[in-house]
Parts: structure tokens; sequence; C-alpha cells
């Protein structure tokens, strides 16, 4: 972060105007620092926080009129076709790839964390049958605070470097045994000569009647989905960790505030979304129907799973979803699945149709992980929850780089208020 110059701000009601200093990054736009406003008695407005930066970050890049998605300055296409999940978590907690021994070592570490303590079986009973698998997580995430409180210290970098590997191996588990709660089924343990997509397939799937072999074309396809989804810069939910993360509490509580933060159906809903919209449209014959809806400013239809807010171009997970769906429909033999032809008829008409082409609404990775996933057999409930456990790489990577930050201060935004002036209360008799 460097200065580069000055930004000057005039009034014009003859107030004195304010010099401020400008800083560069690596990439991506410069900004002007605005912290010694306060000062001089005025705030900056900006609603969604749409032109702010509340941090400085080594961790994640986007810029999104070129299409780019850099974790730590690697390409996110690099990333999921050459390396591991385990490969990509180490990358983002420790700032680098690993080397073999590393990598080993890392995967080992995780591998022997993925088990729950044995009382939290019971937080689960607690619940529904039919609770939302996203309710479960929020609850359960955040009790891991009430066991696992000896490594609390979140000054110390070991005890935040044992939550991280705490929590990046034990989401799977929580995640894969919240949809076991609402089947009915036993809880499925973890099985450590498997690698961390495989083990979270085996958790979701197998049952203790017989042995479950993962499909090695699904289990790299999952493997995709968490790369691609393990972080994506300052969005609702990291910026919620981040929030949280500033009073000092738990990492545990953090985690859970960010799943219940991307349980929002405008952001990690958006792919279960997606797939309710494809079953209410129901037959390729209806897609005209719906289209022409889409088009229409005043239906409140939505076509889901198109343009981003972000991406101004074509997602770059987009683009690689979109192979790894074309491989599972293939190894599954499902092009010819209603649904799927359904899906594809769509993605053809979004990406030649000048109204979606000329508006840049192309089809992004929500589009194609929620069909990826439905062929997989994963039900529409859980994809906002694989979401979760994909993104807890990333969450306890800001986390972690914010708690270690020397400029770390408690969030507090300000607001611009609209309320009444002071008056004075009158006895109840009288009002």
């Amino acid at each position: 972060m460097t200065k580069l110059t000055k930004a000057t701000i005039t009034f014009d009601n003859g107030a004195a105007p304010i010099e401020l200093p400008m800083l560069s990054g690596t990439l991506g736009n410069d900004v002007i620092d605005i912290r010694s406003l306060g000062k001089h008695g005025v705030f900056t407005y900006d609603p969604g926080f749409m032109s702010t930066a509340a941090c400085n970050s080594d961790i994640t890049f986007i810029d999104g009129e070129k299409g780019l998605l850099y974790y730590r300055g690697y390409p996110i296409e690099q990333l999921a076709e050459h390396c591991n999940f385990m490969e990509v978590s180490y990358l983002l907690l420790h700032g680098e790839l690993p080397n073999a021994e590393q990598k080993q070592q890392f995967t080992n570490t995780i591998n022997g964390s993925t088990m729950l303590h044995d009382q939290l079986s019971n937080i689960f009973r607690g619940f529904r049958r039919d609770a939302h698998p996203m309710a479960v997580m929020v609850g359960v995430v955040g009790s891991l605070s009430a066991f696992y409180f000896d490594t609390m210290d979140i000054r110390d970098a070991k005890c935040r470097e044992i939550s991280a590997h705490r929590l990046l191996a034990k989401v799977p588990t929580i995640a894969a045994w919240s949809y076991k709660y609402n089947l009915g089924q036993p809880f499925m343990y973890p099985q450590n000569h498997l690698n961390y997509a495989e083990n979270f397939m085996h958790m979701m799937f197998a049952t203790p009647c017989e042995k479950y072999v993962p499909n090695p074309v699904l289990a790299k396809a999952f493997e995709r989905i968490l790369i691609l989804h393990a972080d994506h810069e300052q969005n609702a939910s990291t910026s919620t960790v981040r929030l949280v993360g500033s009073s000092g509490a738990s990492p545990y509580a953090c985690i859970s505030a960010g799943i219940a933060s991307l349980w929002g159906p405008a952001h990690g809903g958006a792919n279960e979304a997606t797939l309710t919209m494809l079953e209410e449209i129901g037959d390729v014959s209806r897609i005209g129907e719906f289209i022409k809806r889409a088009k229409d400013k005043n239906d409140t239809f939505r076509l889901m799973g198109f343009g981003h807010r972000v991406y101004r171009n074509m997602d770059p997970r987009a683009k690689i979803m979109r192979t790894t769906c074309h491989e599972v429909l293939d190894a599954l033999g499902l092009h010819d699945d209603p649904m799927f032809k359904l899906a594809m008829e769509l993605e053809k008409i979004a990406l030649e149709d000048d109204y979606f082409v000329s508006r840049k609404l192309y089809p992004n990775v929500d589009f194609y992980s929620g069909i990826v996933m439905r062929a997989m057999g994963i039900p529409n409930s859980m994809f906002t929850a694989i979401f979760a456990l994909a993104r807890t790489a990333g969450w306890i990577a800001q986390w972690s780089e914010m708690v270690s930050d020397e400029e770390l201060k408690i969030g507090r935004p300000r607001q611009l208020y609209n309320g009444c002036t002071r008056r004075d209360l009158l006895p109840i008799e009288q009002r």
C-alpha cells in the first residue's frame, strides 16, 4: 500500500477544503483515505459499501470488468485445473502454495480433526427433522465455542492456527450431518483415507448398510466447486465475518455469523434459487414464456443464475463450471434428462439473445454449480450448505488476516440520521 497523491474536497458553503491522501494497492482501483474526515465533522454516505474499502487485504483480487479472480495472485483457472482444495486452502491461509511435504502435513492435520465432539450429536437432535441445513449449521458451528475453548486466545498465532484447522476440518462433517439428520439416517463418520471432497461425499451418501465408493469424476467436480467458492473478496458474508471478528469474538462465532449471512437468497442462496426456477419453468416448451417475463420491466420474475453484481463480463468461475458440468452429465449419462435439457436450452438462449448479451447477463457460477450438484444427487436445500463449507477456507483466512492487522479496530459504521429532532416527552394523559 503506497501513498500516491492527495484528493481535495471543496464545499460550496464557504467551509475550508479538506485534503485527503490517496492510496494505491498492487492491483485494482486507488482509494481515498477518509479516516480523518470525522475530525472535520463530516462522514461519507455509501449504502451497500459500493465504493468503500473497509480493509486492506492480500488474499483475493477481483476485476469485474475484465472477469478476473485471483487467490494470492494465482488465476482461479490455474488453481481449479492443477490444485486440490487442500492446496488452495493452504494458499489462502499461508499466502503461498505448499510444497509436497507441507501439503501432506497440512492434509494430515485436517484429516486428524474431522471428528466432532460426541456431545455435539445432542445439539443436532435439538432441531426439528425438517429444519433447513443452514439453520442447523448456524447453530452447530456457533456451539463449537462451547466445546473447543482451549484455543480461544485470538492474540496467539498458534491458537488462531489450531482454530482455523478445526473449522476447516469440522464444517464438512457438520454440513453432511445436517443432511443426514434431515433424512433420519445415521450419522456417517469421516474416513481419513479419503480426500476432502471424497470424505464429504462419503458422509453425505454412505449408509452403514453397504460400502460407498465415490465416483472419481463427481469427486473432481465437487473439488472444483469447493475451489471456485473458497473466497470472493469482501462480499457480504466475508464482511460479516470481519465485522464480528473485529469485536474479538471467537472464530467459531465469526464463521457462524458468516454462514447466517451466506444463507440470504441474494448471496449464497442463488444456486438453490436457480434450480427452483428451473423446476418452476418445468419444460423446454415454456422457456419462451419465462424469457418474455424476464424482459418485462413490470414483471417481478427474475431469471436466476444469470449476471453477477461484481462481474460485468463472463464470470471466470462459470467458464470452469460449464466444462465441469458437461463432464458430469457425460459421466452420468444425463444429457437427455428433461431438467438438464431445459437448463442447456436456457443457457443457449441467454448466450445468443441480444437482450441478455447486450446486458452481459451471462450464465454465472451458480447456474452451473446448481446443475452439477443436482446431477450428483445433492438436494437443493444443501446447495448453500456446500457453499458455506467451501467458503469456510476464505472466511478463516480473512479472519486471521484481520486479527493479525496492527490497524485493527472494532467495526463502527456511521449513519445519515433522518429521524425526529429533539422533542419533549408528554405525560400519558396528554398524548
